[in-house]
Order: structure tokens, then C-alpha cells, then sequence
């Protein structure tokens, strides 16, 4: 920087060095396996209403990796002020980046109907307490509180964190850990939902104008660093596997279409394959596919959208993953056909599917 410029005066500086950081960040996650053996990852950029990027990083471990007992619990994830007489340097950083708040002020952001809504202060424990609810609770002793600032914190204000990981960042990096497909679910959804968005507007009352794209438009808050990074076109999000979403519909029912658009629809369906049909085709074919059950085909095949065919691949389908969607068990047909597929193999028509040990089943 120049003269008198500030980090905010250089935003294009911000958002390399944030990306630098990120790589290395995941390299020594993936590559140098500093929590055991990764096998899937994931990750979302956010920027903050004051502008600052900050990246959700979702990672799925080995099963020899997995963090399963209150030991592995503690030795990778802290919430405690660590001893400043053995590790000033840790201590120094903890007390910077990873204390909450203390909030409780009237306008503390945190602040939901006079409760904080990250649930602190904590309550001391002495132990760590495995898998409540997806999650686990962290042991927080109860020890003498130090001064911060003009403070007084214990452990009960600390924020989760990874001693290794912030010592060499000295940044805030919150690690937690996730014990249970019900906190994979929810932090799926969270690392996907998207920027904060807030707009007012006046209106007539009993008047119901209401514009989405307008509304998107006008309440989206885009700072000067997100600008840069959409400029520099660095990555908003990436996963490590490719997930293929494969169709999973009865006979005579791949058709979706608008309303006004209902012949065009059936003109183009009659020729048109989906996922599903084109399996079938492929098996039909090619006895060599049938071995593959139709989730696992992505791995070998592409599915080709100008041909709507499936094309062996030539390299890479090991971080492939094919997806059918979940089916509501009302919508009973479907549901049961989507178990069937999951289980069989090398299956070359719908009839196919319903026909056991040489019996065709009416359902």
C-alpha cells in the first residue's frame, strides 16, 4: 500500500491475499491431512455487511479419520483460553480472534429478543460430552477469567477453534464438529444460503405489488471486496466431487412443462431421453454396464445432453457421484421405484424392473 492507505482502501489487495490463504488453507486440510484423510470437501464464499470474505468449509473424513470418541474430540477442536505461561503466542490470538462478543448490550448484533443467538455464554463443563443433537459439547473448566480489553472473558466466550490451524493463519477460523447426518443436513443448507438482503418500501395499504426480481435487486448489499472478487473471477463456490442428478420417473411420466408451452413439450419428449431411459438403452446394448446399479453409472459414463445418450467416460469418474432425488413415500410408484433402482442392476426396461424371478408385478 502507498502513503496513507488503509487495508479498506485497497480491496483488490484483500480479496488476493484472502484467496491465497484459502489455498493454502485447503491444501493443508486435503493434501497434508492435518485432520486424518478427507474425502469430499466443500466450500462457500461470503462476504460480511462490512464487506470481508469468509469462507464455510464442509468436510467429510475417512472412516480410519473420523473424529468419533471425546479424545479425538479434544485434540483437534479447543473452546478454552490456553495456558499464556506455555503458549503466549496461541493465547495472544485467541483472546484476538476467537472471543464472542461479550455481548448483552442492547445493540449487540448478536442480541435476538434479549438472548444471544449463538447461545453464549456457554456453560462450563469439565469433559467433552459426544454427539447432543449432531453436535458435541466442548469441555470448558471453569478456570480463572482473564482481562481482555476492558473484559473480564473465561471460557465460556470461546469460540471453537483448531490450536494448529490458528496458530499459522492467526485469523479466526471456527472449527466444529459434525456428528450426525441431522447437522450434515442443516450445514448443507447453511453453507448455501446465500448473502443477507434487506429493502423497505411504502405502499398503499391492502395494495399487493410485489416484484421478486425487483425486491432481489434492490435488497442486495454487494461491498467493494465481493466486487473484486467477482471481477477477478476467483471461485464463489467448489466441491471436490462432481454430483449428477439422475431422473427418477414412471413410464410415460419425463414430462414437465409451462403452461402455453404444453405441445412443444410433448414434440420435444418424444424424442428426447432422459437419464433414466437412456440406461436402459445402455444396457440393452452394452452387457458390460450391467454389473453398475444405475447410481453408481456416472462414475464410468457421461451422460451426453446434445445425444442424451451415455458415453463411457475416459478418465476421471472417481469424483463422481450420481444422485436420485428424494421421493415423498405419498408418491408411491416413484418412491418404490427409486428403491428398486438404488438395488438393481443391468435392468434394460421398466417391465424389466417389475419382473421378479420371471414374474411381472402389476405395481
Amino acid at each position: 500500500m502507498e502513503g496513507v492507505q488503509r487495508p479498506e482502501d485497497r480491496p483488490d489487495i484483500i480479496i488476493r491475499v484472502f484467496n491465497m490463504k484459502l489455498k493454502e488453507l485447503l491444501e493443508d486440510i486435503c493434501k497434508h491431512g492435518i485432520f486424518g484423510t478427507v474425502l469430499t470437501y466443500i466450500y462457500v464464499i461470503e462476504f460480511q455487511k462490512r464487506g470481508l470474505p469468509h469462507a464455510h468449509i464442509l468436510l467429510t473424513l475417512d472412516s480410519e479419520s473420523k473424529i468419533r470418541t471425546k479424545d479425538d474430540i479434544d485434540k483437534f477442536v479447543s473452546a478454552e483460553l490456553p495456558d499464556p505461561c506455555t503458549d503466549l503466542r496461541l493465547f495472544q490470538i485467541v483472546t484476538k480472534c476467537m472471543v464472542h462478543g461479550p455481548c448483552g448490550t442492547i445493540n449487540s448484533p448478536c442480541m435476538r429478543d434479549g438472548q444471544c443467538c449463538k447461545s453464549f455464554p456457554k456453560q462450563f463443563k469439565d469433559d467433552t460430552e459426544e454427539n447432543v443433537n449432531g453436535y458435541p459439547i466442548y469441555r470448558r473448566r471453569a478456570t480463572e477469567p482473564v482481562q481482555v480489553g476492558k473484559y473480564s472473558i473465561d471460557n465460556r466466550w470461546v469460540v471453537p477453534y483448531n490450536p494448529w490451524l490458528l496458530k499459522k493463519f492467526n485469523a479466526h477460523i471456527n472449527a466444529e464438529v459434525c456428528a450426525s447426518v441431522k447437522s450434515v443436513k442443516y450445514l448443507y443448507k447453511y453453507v448455501y444460503k446465500g448473502h443477507d438482503a434487506a429493502s423497505v418500501k411504502i405502499q398503499k395499504e391492502g395494495a399487493l405489488d410485489h416484484d421478486e426480481i425487483l425486491s432481489f435487486v434492490e435488497g442486495r448489499y454487494v461491498g467493494a471486496p465481493e466486487a473484486m472478487w467477482r471481477l477477478n473471477e476467483f471461485n464463489l463456490s467448489h466441491k471436490s466431487h462432481t454430483v449428477v442428478r439422475l431422473a427418477v420417473h414412471c413410464q410415460q411420466q419425463p414430462i414437465v412443462y409451462q403452461d402455453g408451452q404444453e405441445a412443444q413439450a410433448i414434440k420435444r419428449a418424444a424424442l428426447r431421453k432422459t437419464t433414466l431411459t437412456s440406461w436402459f438403452e445402455l444396457n440393452k446394448n452394452y452387457p458390460s454396464a450391467h454389473n453398475i446399479s444405475y447410481s453408481d453409472i456416472p462414475q464410468y459414463y457421461m451422460f451426453d445432453k446434445r445425444t442424451t445418450n451415455w458415453k463411457k467416460r475416459q478418465r476421471g469418474g472417481q469424483n463422481v457421484i450420481g444422485r436420485l432425488p428424494v421421493v415423498s413415500i405419498l408418491d408411491t410408484e416413484r418412491y418404490y421405484l427409486r428403491m428398486l433402482l438404488l438395488r438393481k442392476s443391468g435392468a434394460i426396461s421398466f417391465d424389466d424392473i417389475l419382473t421378479v424371478n420371471g414374474l411381472r408385478c402389476i405395481t
